[in-house]
């Protein structure tokens, strides 16, 4: 799909706690837009959980094994942007240092993370459900296999990823 057409399409990301709606940025992370869309449209997302959640920081989705230790089909170069790592905005995870290794998982940020900007490739932003990510980013959470506090007690699940077709008009910004 041309660059130009990926803009017309948002990911409704349908969780046990609710949905949140997705537009994207292919004008600075074309690759990480079009493996998002396609992961969603093949339902590679479908039932995952949310397996890393850390309070003011972020929630971390899309590993096949649920534990952020899995991949997807495909590997990603890095796509740096002048995009900021603001609450709701989408953005690649990556395997350690190795800039060009994220593949199907991918965070959102919940509170405001200027230590990732430029460092992970941001590629798109909540345009509704903040309060769906409030509600997982604040859930209860315990000790990780490797002891960071943000394995949650209760699963959050990444229900579905419906990819629609952008409205004309945005929706009013919040919830």
């Amino acid at each position: 799909m041309p660059v130009d057409q990926l803009e017309k399409y948002w990911v409704v990301i349908v969780t046990n706690q609710g949905s949140m709606i997705a537009e994207f940025w292919p004008d600075v992370a074309p690759n990480h837009v079009r493996n998002f869309l396609d992961l969603s449209y093949t339902k590679f997302y479908d039932g995952l959980k949310f397996h890393r959640v850390v309070a003011g920081f972020m929630i971390q989705s899309g590993c096949p094994l649920g534990t952020g230790t899995g991949s997807g089909p495909r590997h990603l170069n890095a796509e740096f942007s002048q995009k900021r790592h603001v609450r709701g905005v989408l953005s690649a995870a990556r395997l350690g240092n190795d800039i060009n290794s994220a593949t199907s998982q991918f965070f959102v940020v919940h509170g405001t993370a200027p230590g990732l900007d430029g460092k992970y490739s941001a590629f798109g932003k909540l345009v509704k459900g903040e309060d769906v990510l409030d509600k997982i980013a604040t859930c209860k959470v315990q000790r990780s296999p490797s002891g960071e506090p943000s394995q949650p007690v209760e699963p959050q699940l990444l229900l579905r990823a419906v990819v629609v077709k952008a409205p004309a008009e945005k929706p009013a910004a919040g919830n």
